[in-house]
């Protein structure tokens, strides 16, 4: 039986391209059924590829580092029948290697590093998989007063250089920080960005989260949170504005009939965006549920390469510090985005008995970002006074 190549599978909407991050395999190595093989990383996650059968990696077809496109051959596997075949029963027995557990073994990114800060990486232990050292272990190893080696930037222009001086410290990107940064400024290159502003009053929020919290976690087992109330609203107000959970197609605009809704979640290595399906078919209990399933695993590296695919709006939420509020960049190919701002009591004016008066609430800004190739402003600020409205009304079932 031939060798099985292993391809580079499709890893998210609109990703082509993934770049190598670490293998966990030699040839010559041994796997079985769903072992690791390599680590992929994308703008959309990193991704560990399995072995789709048992037996010996014949051979290592790319370097870690290289960026390959999707179905791309990665490397090559001789299934167990095949291999046996191959080794003579009086064939020499193979020289023992040593364990991979006492190698040196390194990211990437921990190798440039260790390589500016002058450091052997045989003296650092590893934190990371399979004790792997990263680039954290190499930062807390270095002597704080080594200088980082001068880097060369004759191939940038001379406004974009800075000379390096003693005491920075070289951060080397990361292949999905680079991935990132390349996608992001896309986004702002291909989208006329707009941004609007609508101020929440979630004193209603607030009042249901109380009522249903005990019962919903004893139930649940985890934290009802406020982002759910938020997609919540966002997928209803998309229902009456189409107009928002679009693409454009050259010169065409998809108005899409599911809604699909992006979570933009901050793990150890970057942002990733897994993607809620059918949103609008799941009451405020399913959403939470999603958020926290998707969340959980994306922070443990267990997301499929389907579950960041087909995202048609996305929601971010920076947290409890994500300040005022601010505007984030659209996830092509769709053509809206909103983010949460941090809930913060402020006084605010309210009328009581036909006269105003001042009242302690806990108010939220929340930024929507849209493509004004695909949204005009009407639309755009409708969608978003809707999501206000069902906010402020709490009208919510779980």
């Amino acid at each position: 039986m031939a060798s099985i190549a292993v391809t580079l599978p499709e890893l998210g909407e609109s990703v082509v391209e993934g770049t190598i991050a670490a293998w966990a395999v030699r040839e010559g190595d041994r796997v079985e059924l769903d072992q690791p093989l390599v680590e992929i990383t994308t703008d959309k996650a990193d991704t560990e590829i399995p072995a789709p059968v048992a037996g010996v990696v014949d051979k290592i077809l790319v370097s870690e580092g290289d960026t390959v496109p999707v179905g791309a051959d990665l490397l090559l596997i001789a299934p167990d029948t095949d291999a046996a075949a191959r080794e003579p029963e009086d064939a020499a027995a193979p020289e023992p290697r040593a364990p991979a557990a006492l190698e040196t073994r390194a990211t990437p990114v921990a190798k440039r590093a260790a390589v500016d800060a002058g450091v052997d990486l045989a003296g650092i232990d590893g934190t990371g998989p399979a004790g792997r050292v990263t680039r954290r272990d190499v930062e807390a190893h270095a002597a704080p007063s080594q200088p980082p080696a001068a880097r060369s930037v004759a191939a940038r222009p001379a406004f974009l250089s800075y000379a390096l001086e003693r005491g920075d410290r070289v951060i080397p990107m990361s292949p999905l920080r680079k991935i990132v940064a390349e996608h992001m400024v896309l986004s702002k290159r291909v989208s006329p960005h707009v941004g609007t502003v609508a101020e929440i009053d979630m004193g209603e929020v607030a009042r249901v989260r109380a009522e249903r919290r005990p019962a919903f976690e004893a139930r649940r087992g985890f934290s009802l949170r406020y982002l759910p109330f938020v997609v919540h609203a966002t997928v209803r107000a998309l229902r009456e504005f189409p107009a928002l959970n679009a693409s454009v197609l050259d010169d065409a605009i998809v108005e899409k009939r599911n809604l699909h809704i992006g979570i933009a979640v901050e793990t150890e290595k970057g942002l990733v965006v897994p993607v809620i399906r059918h949103a609008d078919r799941l009451s405020l209990a399913g959403i939470a549920e999603s958020i926290e399933d998707l969340s959980q695993r994306a922070r443990s590296k267990r997301l499929s390469a389907d579950e960041l695919k087909g995202g048609t709006f996305t929601v971010s939420n920076p947290g409890r510090h994500g300040n005022l509020y601010g505007f984030a960049i659209i996830n092509q190919p769709q053509v809206g985005i909103l983010r949460m701002g941090e809930i913060v009591k402020r006084p605010v004016v309210r009328s009581v008995d036909g006269e105003d008066a001042i009242a302690v609430r806990p108010m939220m800004y929340l930024a929507l970002s849209y493509d004004h190739r695909a949204v005009d402003g009407a639309p755009a600020n409708g969608f978003l006074h809707r999501v206000h409205e069902l906010l402020e009304r709490a009208e919510f079932d779980l």
